[in-house]
Order: structure tokens, then sequence, then C-alpha cells
């Protein structure tokens, strides 16, 4: 199949990308700046943004690719998860512009695009892997059989990893997006320094209980809060907040790390892909490194394949409507729209699907 125009809008980025067989012939991401304001993203400031930006980023995309709209072949375009006014600025652009170009179109699971993104960089990141998926709005353990054959080995029971970072960051006093804050400021403090526990690692589960691959981060970030609580009823937080990131941060990839090495045991299957938003993190990267060992091979994205990004959407959609697949003109956004292909009895207390985006 020939290019496949992507369009992604489920969060603040505003994204299109062409992607052909030959990879990525042209990508084009705008960031909203005006969310760190309020330290998290407004939704209908984030629709908005994306009005005003999607022409200038297909533009952008179609012209680095040095194609003009009619050589494309299909659209695809994030339908879901995320924010469901930002989902329709996407949504209702991309069915306009295939229906009046008499292309197909297909609506993309965002959470697919991630598992695609990295398989863009490196061809050797394809099925069958172990895939980790952390971000604002997911933190998903899944083993990838082929393209749209997944099975659901755990998720998190509260907050997303994401999420977790940003609310920690906004209780330290750091900026927005968390991420990269805690990061920047664990770099200067001492993990262990103000210990922190490591959700759900130190039970008695076993490999045939759900919570063996669950994860839950909303007891850590409430351990932080209540530390940061003590420091200020006393000496201070200021001089503190490099350890209690740094440690946070260990907690979290350390929690990460185990529960991934605990999937490639399980599947023996040796190699795992990293996506989404959190997959930025360096530490993280380090951490799954060292305890998957050399005889696994881990793939991580770069950073502009690791956030929101349109490429990933295109690839999702060129394989899968080269496959026959298509979307009608009643596409619509769905902010809980299932992943798809996911096969979730390995752990059957659990959806097969969290809202929200990254």
């Amino acid at each position: 199949m020939g290019p496949v125009l992507g369009i992604e809008t489920s969060c603040d980025e505003t994204s299109a990308a062409v992607v052909d067989g030959a990879g990525i012939r042209g990508l084009a991401i705008a960031s909203q700046d005006a969310h760190a304001a309020f330290g998290g993203v407004v939704p209908e400031l984030a629709a908005r943004a994306h009005i005003r930006a999607l022409d200038a980023m297909v533009s952008h995309a179609l012209s680095r690719a040095g194609l003009e709209s009619d050589a494309l072949e299909g659209v695809g375009v994030t339908a879901g998860p995320g924010l469901v006014g930002a989902l329709l600025v996407g949504v209702n652009w991309a069915k306009a512009f295939a229906f009046g170009r008499g292309l197909p179109l297909l609506g993309v699971h965002h959470m697919e695009g991630h598992l695609f993104a990295t398989s863009l960089e490196d061809r050797d990141a394809v099925p069958p892997f172990v895939s980790l998926l952390v971000s604002g709005g997911h933190t998903l353990l899944l083993e990838a059989r082929a393209w749209g054959d997944y099975r659901l080995l755990g998720q998190t029971r509260d907050d997303a990893a994401g999420e977790a970072f940003d609310k920690v960051a906004r209780r330290l006093g750091l900026g927005y997006p968390g991420g990269p804050e805690i990061e920047r400021a664990a770099a200067s403090g001492t993990p262990g320094a103000r210990p922190l526990p490591r959700p759900m690692l130190s039970g008695s589960d076993g490999p045939g209980d759900a919570a063996w691959f669950d994860m839950s981060f909303s007891g850590l970030k409430t351990a932080v809060a209540l530390a940061a609580a003590e420091l200020e009823a006393g000496d201070g937080l200021h001089d503190a907040v490099a350890d209690l990131a740094a440690e946070f941060q260990e907690a979290v990839v350390d929690v990460l790390a185990e529960k991934t090495a605990r999937a490639v045991d399980l599947t023996g299957v040796r190699r795992v892909v990293l996506g989404g938003g959190v997959a930025r993190n360096s530490r993280l990267r380090e951490r799954l490194a060292e305890r998957l060992g050399a005889g696994c091979r881990l793939f991580a994205p770069s950073p502009r394949l690791a956030t929101d990004n349109a490429a990933m959407i295109a690839a999702v959609a060129r394989h899968r409507l080269a496959g026959g697949e298509r979307s009608g003109w009643d596409l619509n956004a769905d902010p809980t729209l299932p992943f798809p292909g996911l096969d979730s009895s390995a752990a059957p207390a659990l959806a097969t699907a969290e809202g929200g985006s990254g």
C-alpha cells in the first residue's frame, strides 16, 4: 500500500504525518504550551488549539514528504481514547478530507499507535514481543503475538504512571508536564535518601494471580504527599525536593521493570517494546535494560515517537487498511474505545482499556 496520512489530536499535541513502505515520509507536531499555567490539560483549550493548528500540520507533513494530497492512498485518525472534544476535531477533519478525496478511512486506537511507533525507527521491533505502554492516561503490559493479536497481562489499578509523575511534580512545586520535571530534579537527588514503597512488589502473589503483573501508583503518590507534608512542618521541603524526586522516580521504574521482567519470564518472549510518553524517561530505559539483562532485547522509541504523534497512527492505519479494514462515514470519537484485538483472558478481573490519552 502507498502513502497514508495520519492525524493525531487525542490530547495536547496536534500532529499529522505521511507514512509509506519506507517509513516516515513527513511528520509535523505542534505541542500546546498554554496548559502549563493550569498544571494540566484544559480540554476546551486543547480542542480549540487543534482547530487552529491542524490544517497547517497537514500541509507541513505533506510538504516534508514531498507529496501532494492526490498521492495519498488512505487516511488514519485517532478515534480514541482521549479527550472527546480534542478527538472530535481530528475525526471530523479526517472524515471530511477522506470523503472529499475518495480515500479509505480508518479510526485508530491511540495506544495501538504506541505499539507500532518503535517499528518506524527499528524494523526489528515487530511481534512477537512483550510491550510496556506507559503514558499520562495508561499503563499497560501486553504480549503482542502478531499485529492485531494482543494479550493483556497487567495494567495499573488506579493512576497511570504518567499521571503519577504529573501529580507528584505538582506536590513538589515543580512544573508541568511532570515527567521531565521529576527527571530533571532527580538528577541532583539521591534515591533511597527518603525511602518510599514499591507498590505491589512485596506481596505473596504468584504468576497465577492478576496482581503479579498489575501496578498501582496511587499509594506511592500519597506517600510522597505525606513525606512532603512532614517536611513542610519541620525543616522545610525545598532542600528535600531532589531526593524525593529521585526516590519517587526510582520507585516507579523499579515497579515497571520488575513487572516487565515477570512478563518476559511468563511468555518466554525475549523482546520488549517500550512505548508512550513516559518512555522518554532515561532512567526507565536504563533500569529496564539492567533488569532484563543481556539475554533480552529492549526497543525504545526516540523522543519524537514516544510523545503523541501522527506517524504511529498512520502506521497502524496503513497496516489495517492493507488488510482490508475500513471505517464507515459514521466514525465517531470514543474516549473509552476498546483496545482492538486484545485478549484479556490472562487478566480476567481487568477492563480492556482505560480512558485518557498519552
